[in-house]
């Protein structure tokens, strides 16, 4: 077994305040630290750190993160989020594998993954 595990992940964002105004009230994640100055955030999200960075290029912006928020009713879950606004790509549909995803976007256009996994 590997010493090293992921402890936190990071996601750049053009607009902090919306940011956090998404992450925090849109998403429900609660605000470990928050630093306009520094333009970075960090928020609960279960067993690692969720952080937002201020980005200085655009081409940092709108990529697929791979970043899955676990929910225990993908369904119920995907319907509460879209009636606040969130932007999905992809309703919750069953994968070739088996699982059931949903593909949101933050205001900034990072692609994550709404997963019933191991909930």
């Amino acid at each position: 077994m590997s010493d090293i595990t992921i402890g936190y992940v990071n996601v750049f964002v053009s607009d902090y305040e919306r940011a956090i105004t998404f992450y925090r009230d849109t998403l429900g994640l609660e605000v470990n630290t928050a630093d306009e100055d520094f333009g970075y955030a960090s928020f609960n999200a279960g067993t690692i750190t969720l952080g937002i960075a201020k980005a200085n290029e655009a081409a940092l912006l709108g990529r697929h993160t791979g970043i899955g928020f676990m929910v225990k009713d993908i369904h119920a879950s995907y319907e509460r989020l879209k009636d606040r606004g969130v932007t999905f790509d992809m309703p919750p549909t069953e994968q070739p594998w088996g699982g059931i995803l949903a593909l949101f976007k933050d205001p900034d256009g990072n692609v994550f993954y709404l997963d019933p996994g191991h909930l």
